[in-house]
């Protein structure tokens, strides 16, 4: 070997020794990553196995499973599996369960600021504007504040799933006026039930699968649960005919799934954004597989069930509001309370004003669409 090769040599036995040394710590980094363990949990609904609202919560843990890389998996179970509806917060908090899928006014009994946070007065323009507020205009520090501080209720909590207005509900007759709800023993939960008690009703609250066999055994005379497509699965069209669109008890609402806090807490950071970045793709899912479920169960309720589908009259409706006027005096007494309440007006005086101003009606397009004889 001449002089003048001798660098290229030294420089061939620097590459062969770095491509060995690349080799050696590529079998020592191996057995490191094909050791991780899948971490499971058990992530429990407050919904009937055959109710959409499960489906939904199987639409979160879904994305979960399939954007987490075998890391972490999510065992989804209905209502009742583990612990009742109403108790899933607890069951959270304890560590009995991972994680659930719910509706915070399931927990009004701890708090009735609870209610706030999904289920609020008839102020916000819709559910997705609800979202906006939780997610951009400081809701969800006060959620938090709600959970840590005032409660300490040890879970972490995150809002989905954007609901269209929910129907004033079922009954054996039309609700023709307010005066007909005076003593009409009715279903509803969170702030509905002060609304409604408050109307004259004597309201009951009840999860979801509990509801019909209550109204089939004439425990209650009138309730509401969510949407045509959990209502007929459910089997409200089995035990009344009368289906009453439209109500201001709960103009928006969304859901909620909550986490195990030192659960949650011990999660690598990607692990984290997995479980956020899953709640937002399947409350856009949502909001768009609704719209192909809700109507066509619609229809096929008055069609094939024998329901009438009406709708709830005005001066229904603006009792409603006047009696939020007096369910909201009685709880701002309370500071939190308040608080909450004052974000959320700031944020709807602004955001609703901004879009119906910016927003031509939707009614008028239809009606010249479709309404035409």
């Amino acid at each position: 070997m001449t002089e003048t090769n001798k660098p290229n040599a030294a420089r061939r036995g620097f590459l062969k020794a770095a491509a060995v040394g690349a080799a050696g710590a590529a079998v020592l980094a191996t057995p490191s990553v094909s050791k991780a363990q899948t971490v499971t949990w058990r992530f429990q609904s407050t919904w009937p196995a055959r109710d959409i609202f499960h489906e939904f919560a199987g639409d979160f843990t879904s994305r979960v499973n399939a954007m987490a890389g075998g890391r972490l998996r999510m065992e989804l179970l209905p209502a009742g599996a583990v612990v009742g509806a109403f108790q899933m917060i607890d069951a959270v908090s304890a560590g009995t369960l991972d994680g659930g899928h719910g509706v915070s006014a399931y927990w009004f009994g701890k708090n009735k600021a609870f209610s706030l946070f999904g289920t609020p007065p008839a102020w916000f323009y819709d559910a997705n504007s609800y979202l906006a507020w939780f997610y951009y205009g400081g809701g969800e520090a006060l959620y938090n504040e709600l959970i840590s501080q005032v409660l300490r209720v040890n879970v972490v909590g995150l809002q989905t799933g954007p609901m269209p207005t929910q129907p004033l509900g079922w009954f054996k007759n039309p609700i023709t006026s307010a005066d007909q709800l005076r003593g009409l023993r009715y279903r509803t939960v969170g702030l509905a039930t002060d609304l409604f008690n408050s109307m004259g009703a004597a309201v009951t609250a009840l999860p979801g699968g509990e509801i019909v066999p209550a109204l089939e055994r004439g425990v209650i005379d009138g309730a509401e649960f969510n949407n045509p497509s959990s209502d007929r699965v459910l089997g409200f069209p089995d035990v009344a005919k009368n289906f009453m669109l439209q109500s201001y008890h709960q103009n928006t609402e969304t859901f909620e799934v909550l986490f195990n806090k030192p659960k949650f807490d011990a999660l690598p950071t990607e692990l984290k954004a997995v479980l956020r970045h899953s709640a937002e793709a399947a409350s856009a899912d949502m909001s768009w597989k609704q719209q192909l479920r809700y109507p066509a169960d619609l229809q096929a309720m008055a069609s094939t069930q024998g329901v009438t589908v009406g709708v709830t009259p005005t001066a229904v409706l603006d009792a409603q509001l006047r009696a939020w006027d007096g369910v909201l005096r009685n709880l701002e007494s309370d500071p939190f309370f308040k608080k909450v309440t004052d974000s959320q007006r700031e944020w709807c005086r602004r955001v609703s004003a901004f879009y119906l101003r910016y927003q031509a009606s939707p009614a008028r397009a239809f009606n010249h669409f479709f309404a035409r004889g």
